[in-house]
């Protein structure tokens, strides 16, 4: 079989793993989807799992990153609209404390992700946000929009808060109620980055 042809089935077969195990983790729940009913609705084996994920768990982060990917698509969305550089990355983090609503990503990002894979701050997709907040934040400071700080500093802090609050919300009986103070909340602790004449 020719190399690329060899590559795009391989690729086929994580994509249909990916999105039965997708379907599987947000109606189940991690511990309750089966390796046996996931290769199933793949139409799979489970030697096709393990060859591509080495098992549930492997599987498990690669669902997190497809989510996480679209989570950061939908954030940077709602930054993309906003008027300023500093609207912009209040709407961000909003947006993403926001879809802690999701039935989806809150089972599987903020629930499961965390119980199995551990720690989100420390997941790739995570690292990739703090760059990007650190180069958003030292750039509102060279503008004179956030006051003279150490730019990581700023990024780890606001990033910790708007994962915490998602956590928050999607672990809370009443998301719905929890969600308008854990924005208020985000909103007034970013705020204290705005410099004097900001």
């Amino acid at each position: 079989m020719p190399a690329g042809r060899r590559a795009q089935m391989m690729k086929e077969t994580r994509a249909k793993l990916i999105q039965a195990a997708r379907t599987a983790f947000a109606e189940l729940g991690y511990a309750e989807a089966s390796m046996d009913d996931l290769t199933e609705a793949a139409g799979l084996t489970r030697g096709a799992l393990y060859h591509n994920f080495g098992g549930k768990k492997g599987l498990l982060a690669a669902v997190v990153e497809q989510l996480d990917a679209e989570m950061v698509a939908k954030a940077s969305a709602a930054r993309d609209v906003a008027d300023t550089p500093w609207l912009g990355f209040l709407a961000e983090g909003v947006a993403y404390i926001e879809l802690a609503l999701e039935p989806e990503i809150q089972r599987i990002m903020l629930r499961d992700g965390p119980a199995v894979l551990g720690d989100p701050s420390r997941w790739p997709g995570q690292s990739a946000c703090l760059r990007t907040t650190t180069v958003t934040i030292q750039a509102m400071i060279d503008a004179g929009t956030v006051r003279p700080v150490d730019a990581e500093a700023a990024a780890r802090l606001i990033n910790g808060a708007a994962l915490n609050a998602a956590l928050w919300v999607a672990a809370s009986d009443e998301p719905r109620i929890v969600l308008p103070k854990a924005v208020e909340a985000f909103r007034c602790l970013a705020s204290g980055l705005l410099g004097a004449g900001a």
